[in-house]
């Protein structure tokens, strides 16, 4: 008797393991596409503003379709609300607002490049609480993805790595890599009893709080926000589809498949990134960015498709 499964069934699990990936690399295009747009407005918008904006936009959109979901789950809330907190502490405000300072200070190729150590936050976060192990493929794949964003970097010479310097925002931004980790880790903890809308309503509306009295302070002593439509439109961006998008993909693939294999998808944001650029700013292709590329996509396929971690 023939106990092979059936080539229905055999498409059917390839589709079922492929799709975790797909929200992930969803989510790291859109996060590709908050690089440009927050890049465009930095000027216009100060980092903590456009953290705290971004995160009050995308509750108040969320509110309409979340609130009811949340009616009677008051007890859910209180029991889990040390989660929820970290949650919102972790990867609304604090990952997002250091990115946002750091990228004041640092130009867009070295935040690419500190955003790129984030796998390895994230390994050694799941290492520290849940006792996650990597293996050796995996390592492999990350360094290989790595070298993938050294070759667009650095215009497909290697050489030119000698001239790469960190300044204070590289700092900045590798401090926030930690809040990510930590972040990444806890998700997959969330209530079974609240969806993907209602968690993002929730942290986000923490998230927003949080930020709220610093970013009160910001524009007191430092800088205030100079709303114009371009500002607007980017907030929006970020707040739709950089937020609530980008976080139910990146949450559901996390649960799917775990925090260290959805963190090896991270490389991904460059690559999506370099062609959003050509495809939004009219640059030019070159031999090094479809070599980049293509290593980067085969770092992480090195990476997601070995044996599952221990």
């Amino acid at each position: 008797m023939n106990f092979a499964p059936s080539l229905p069934q055999a498409r059917t699990r390839w589709r079922q393991s492929l799709y975790p990936y797909l929200l992930l690399a969803l989510a790291s295009l859109l996060w590709a596409g908050n690089w440009i747009v927050g890049r465009a407005v930095r000027d216009a918008m100060p980092p903590l503003a456009l953290t705290f904006w971004r995160w009050a936009v995308a509750a108040l959109l969320l509110a309409p379709v979340a609130l009811p979901r949340l009616a009677g789950k008051g007890a859910v809330l209180r029991r889990h609300w040390r989660l929820l907190f970290l949650l919102g502490l972790s990867g609304v405000a604090l990952f997002q607002a250091f990115v946002y300072t750091g990228l004041r200070y640092t130009t867009s190729v070295n935040g690419v490049l500190m955003n790129s150590a984030a796998p390895l936050f994230i390994i050694l976060v799941a290492r520290l609480l849940d006792g996650t192990r990597v293996t050796a493929r995996q390592l492999l794949g990350i360094a290989l993805s790595f070298l993938g964003i050294l070759l667009i970097m650095n215009r497909g010479d290697l050489a030119n790595l000698q001239r790469f310097s960190f300044n204070p925002g590289d700092i900045i931004i590798l401090l926030g890599m930690p809040a990510w980790g930590v972040y990444c880790v806890l998700v997959r903890r969330r209530p079974a009893e609240l969806d993907g809308l209602a968690l993002i309503f929730v942290i986000a509306s923490i998230g927003a709080a949080i930020l709220a009295p610093f970013y009160a302070l910001e524009s007191v002593f430092f800088a205030t926000p100079r709303l114009g439509w371009g500002s607007a439109g980017g907030v929006l961006y970020i707040a739709g589809f950089a937020s609530i998008a980008a976080y139910l993909c990146w949450n559901r693939g996390v649960e799917l498949v775990g925090p260290n294999r959805a963190g090896f998808t991270i490389p991904l944001l460059p690559a999506f990134g370099t062609a959003l650029a050509m495809i939004t700013l009219g640059e030019a292709v070159h031999l090094y960015h479809l070599l980049g590329i293509a290593t980067i996509f085969a770092g992480v396929w090195l990476a997601i498709s070995a044996r599952r971690m221990a």
